[in-house]
């Protein structure tokens, strides 16, 4: 039996979801429903960094799409300085 629920559970563990859509942080590009519009080609590859909630420095990505708006493709929260 805990052999089964063992398996089971490594099983389910592998499951992942490579859909789920990142959500924007406040100070956001495209925060709140906000649309922006770019003047750059579709496919452009747009990065934008900012500080968000405690300081943490918070880098996107966004590809603009065919109808000129930006989708969040990438997003990494991380500190804003360095340890030595």
């Amino acid at each position: 039996m805990a052999i089964v629920f063992a398996v089971l559970a490594v099983g389910a563990a592998g499951c992942t979801t490579s859909s789920a859509e990142i959500r924007p942080l406040p100070g956001s590009l495209t925060y709140n429903g906000r649309v922006i519009h770019s003047p750059y080609r579709p496919g452009t590859v747009v990065k934008y960094t900012f500080l968000g909630k405690f300081g943490y420095r918070v880098s996107e990505r966004y590809v603009v799409q065919p109808d000129g708006t930006l989708k969040l493709t990438y997003q990494n929260v991380g500190q804003d300085y360095y340890i030595e």
